[in-house]
């Protein structure tokens, strides 16, 4: 009988594959940005509807975190993977044939299971197949991959949606290449998880322990906060561009999306060393200041404005993001971090969702202009409160000593 020897590859080339699926998956959940206005014209539904299209990606996240989040330790890290670009696959189908806004629905809970199945299995691979000169920086380039990779979408539909032919499918064309292009390397990569026999799959269990929990709600409210911005900006900020500033150009709208992704990354790695305390203030006062500043672009009209407030907010949500997940593991043992993890994720991917579903509610009776301000100055406020209690928790330590 002959037996089929799949080859493996090195330890190196694993690492960067592993690293292309991650940012190629998460690409894949933000192509649709730039796309939002003319499937709302084609297809006419109204500019809430809209953003419960977009926020049907975190409900498809949130039960994949929950269903799935444990999976990968049982079953191994590869077939995760495939399992997670398969996913993404059908989800890119159902954006190729969509014709109603149902459909549209279909595609973002698809993608979004996609991208919570990656979330942690892609994080935990790529720190397991990291060479030994990786190891250190093993995270962060999981980091870059992760939001590095959801900056991508919004720039590459943009420019392709503004100068290429077909502008509702060439992108997720594109992404279908790059995906089964991503499924055959990985089939090429060694499991790093040893499958122990009778060992099942289950629910991601969610819980907050008692000493933890004064730091995980201010971490919470500020990773909140950055969240809810990130989800204005990836839902609406294209209409703020073309409607507001006037701004038809795809491309432009795609590259407003991704600056604040880029200002994530580049926040989240470039000032890793700052002491987690001084950066989650950091974090949580560029928030204040970037979201003041998305308000008053709009008040004033302003694209380039928008474009430092784009900048600043993303920045912000980075550092409070990162440094605030961080404090919290800093007060737990390392049993726990799974489920404390997993229940902080839940609750950002509820702030991703819910707040722009009354943004676009808001809009339809205030105007877009106005429910954007209304919606900034709220996440300013929001990040204040984050501040004052992340602060507080701060000093308590050094008052009981």
């Amino acid at each position: 009988m002959l037996t089929v020897v799949v080859p493996t590859l090195t330890p190196g080339r694993a690492f960067a594959v592993t690293v292309f699926a991650f940012a190629i998956t998460m690409m894949g959940t933000t192509l649709p940005t730039p796309m939002y206005t003319i499937y709302q014209q084609r297809l006419g539904f109204s500019l809430s509807m809209s953003t419960v299209i977009f926020a049907a990606y975190a409900l498809g996240v949130l039960l994949a975190l929950l269903i799935f989040g444990r999976w990968s330790d049982v079953v191994g890290r590869r077939p995760m993977l495939l399992g997670g670009l398969a996913v993404a696959l059908a989800s890119d189908v159902v954006f190729l044939t969509t014709d109603t806004d149902g459909q549209l629905i279909k595609g973002r809970v698809l993608s979004g299971i996609s991208a919570g199945i990656f979330v942690g299995t892609a994080t935990a691979s790529v720190i397991e197949n990291a060479p030994p000169a990786w190891r250190a920086r093993a995270p962060y380039v999981a980091t870059a991959a992760n939001i590095g990779g959801l900056g991508l979408g919004p720039l590459v539909a943009g420019i392709l949606v503004e100068y290429a032919s077909w502008p509702l499918h060439l992108a997720f064309w594109v992404h279908v290449v790059l995906t089964v292009v991503a499924a055959g390397l990985l089939w090429l990569v060694a499991e790093t998880v040893e499958r122990v026999p009778g060992r099942r799959p289950g629910f991601q269990r969610l819980a907050v322990p008692a000493a933890a929990r004064r730091t995980f709600i201010g971490a919470c409210v500020g990773g909140f906060a950055g969240f809810a911005v990130l989800g204005l900006f990836v839902a609406v900020s294209p209409r703020f561009v073309g409607q507001v500033l006037g701004i038809s150009n795809s491309a432009v709208s795609g590259l407003t999306v991704s600056l604040v992704f880029a200002a994530s990354i580049v926040a989240q790695i470039g000032l890793k060393a700052l002491p987690t305390e001084r950066a989650v203030n950091i974090g949580c006062s560029a928030l204040i200041v970037g979201s003041l500043l998305i308000a008053l672009s709009l008040a004033v009209e302003s694209f380039a404005l928008l474009i430092v407030a784009a900048v600043v907010v993303g920045a912000g949500q980075g550092m409070s993001f990162s440094k605030g997940l961080a404090s919290i593991l800093a007060k737990i043992d390392t049993h726990q971090r799974a489920e404390v993890t997993s229940t902080f994720f839940v609750i950002l991917y509820i702030a991703i969702s819910l707040p722009v579903i009354g943004e676009g509610i808001a809009a339809q009776h205030w105007g877009l202009a106005d429910a954007g301000i209304a919606f900034s100055l709220s996440i300013a406020a929001l990040a204040v409160v984050a501040l004052a209690i992340i602060v507080s928790d701060q000093r308590r330590p050094q008052a009981t000593s």
